[in-house]
């Protein structure tokens, strides 16, 4: 756990100290003195189940994110390789076996996703993303094993959670699966040699994980490496972060339009706010620390602060003003026809066709038939929002909205709704 009286002298871990980002730490004051000392590169694994990644990553993303702003290099790991096994952390179950073509397939969706918080390049704080792929596909394995195997005992591996769970619940685990920790450490191993990577990040879950590559480097290589974890992110609910009511909140908008996006954030519960503008925006801690003291209807406006900020990070400036527009006009239509008046006409009759000039004379929009008229030619008339082009349009059933009501308008100002009874 994190000694909370320590107090670093670098960018990057004040950041993520004071917006809450860590939950466990090797050696949080080496750490610092390492990064204190120039560039450092970090790096965080990801999978290639699907092909965008989802907001239970965001956490992780946002970490890569701040490392770069901070003058270090991120490194993004794709699990090309281990994919073909699959995590088993945090599952009872075995993951679906992946074909190369899934797995290269979903390992270009999820760049898309990366590339929209990261700056990509050559330069010595642009990052990069590499595939485990590289060097676990030509390894010999038995020779592999012999190498690398003697630093892992079958005690530790079994007193990992990811382990444990399914041996506690009867479910198998595959050898295959049961290598996945060793491939993984051997990543750090790897990334440490090719690009001097000093510090591998990841959520509270992939703790044991993490730890075997920190020991592996200093084994073989006598490299000081870090390791950082992040807390788990649950919604106020208990729910867990990453999905909605409606399913898994996703990156990519061909997965999820940047309005379903804005709305997740909207739709934010009271409790949640201020830690999700420290994780999800870049605002200054003292605004957040002002938006997360609103009380009441006024915490609302915070709410859309996070929703801003969050989606112009991944769509965009414009998508995010765009959702927030369509938001606004949707609740006000919504607030408008909620405290419309109503008149209420027989079902039957309806069913039998109404004449528009009727319709307005019985809603008492209009005096009269040819009042109706005249309002329709200049314009001014309009039915659930669209402009009445024919003063003779029959109104039937076929025009009532799903909450069952027409709505009939003269001018701006002027609105009714029909309600039909039996």
């Amino acid at each position: 756990m994190i000694n909370n009286d320590f107090r670093p002298q670098t960018v990057f871990l004040k950041t993520m100290l004071d917006r809450g980002y860590i939950h466990q730490c090797t050696d949080l004051a080496a750490l610092d003195l390492t990064l204190s000392q120039g560039v450092s590169a970090a790096y965080i694994g990801f999978d290639c189940t699907a092909t965008s990644l989802h907001v239970g990553s965001l956490v992780q993303i946002m970490m890569l994110r701040h490392l770069q702003k901070s003058g270090h290099k991120p490194i993004v790991l794709m699990g090309g390789g281990t994919s073909r096994i699959g995590d088993p952390t945090g599952r009872d179950d075995s993951r679906k076996m992946l074909s190369d073509d899934d797995i290269n397939r979903n390992m270009a969706g999820i760049r898309t996703v990366f590339e929209k918080y990261l700056t990509f390049g050559n330069g010595p704080t642009d990052a990069i993303m590499v595939n485990n792929a590289d060097w676990l596909d030509p390894l010999k394995y038995v020779e592999f094993l012999r190498d690398m195997g003697i630093h892992f005992t079958i005690n530790r591996m079994l007193s990992f959670d990811s382990v444990k769970l399914r041996l506690e619940r009867e479910q198998p685990m595959t050898f295959l699966e049961f290598n996945y920790m060793i491939l993984q450490a051997y990543d750090y191993l790897e990334l440490g040699r090719a690009y001097g990577c000093a510090l591998q990040m990841g959520g509270s879950d992939q703790w044991g994980n993490i730890i075997n590559g920190v020991e592996l480097n200093r084994r073989v290589d006598a490299r000081e490496v870090f390791g950082l974890t992040t807390p788990l992110v649950t919604l106020a609910s208990g729910q867990k972060m990453g999905k909605s009511m409606s399913g898994a909140v996703w990156l990519n908008d061909n997965k999820l339009s940047s309005y379903d996006f804005w709305q997740f954030w909207r739709n934010t519960a009271d409790a949640d706010v201020g830690k999700f503008l420290r994780l999800f925006t870049e605002l200054p801690l003292a605004e957040i620390a002002r938006l997360e003291a609103l009380e009441g209807q006024e915490i609302n406006q915070a709410k859309k602060i996070l929703a801003d900020e969050a989606t112009i990070l991944c769509h965009g400036r414009p998508a995010a003003k765009a959702a927030r527009d369509t938001a606004r006009l949707a609740f006000e239509k919504k607030s408008l026809s909620a405290d419309l008046p109503t008149v209420t006409i027989a079902l039957d009759d309806l069913k039998k066709g109404i004449a528009v000039p009727d319709l307005y004379v019985i809603s008492g929009l209009t005096q009269s038939k040819g009042e109706a008229r005249r309002l329709i030619k200049q314009g001014g008339g309009r039915l659930n929002d669209q402009k009445i082009l024919d003063s003779d349009r029959v109104i039937t059933p076929a025009q009532l909205t799903p909450e069952n009501t027409i709505k009939l308008s003269a001018g701006k100002k002027k609105h009714i709704l029909i309600r039909p009874i039996s």
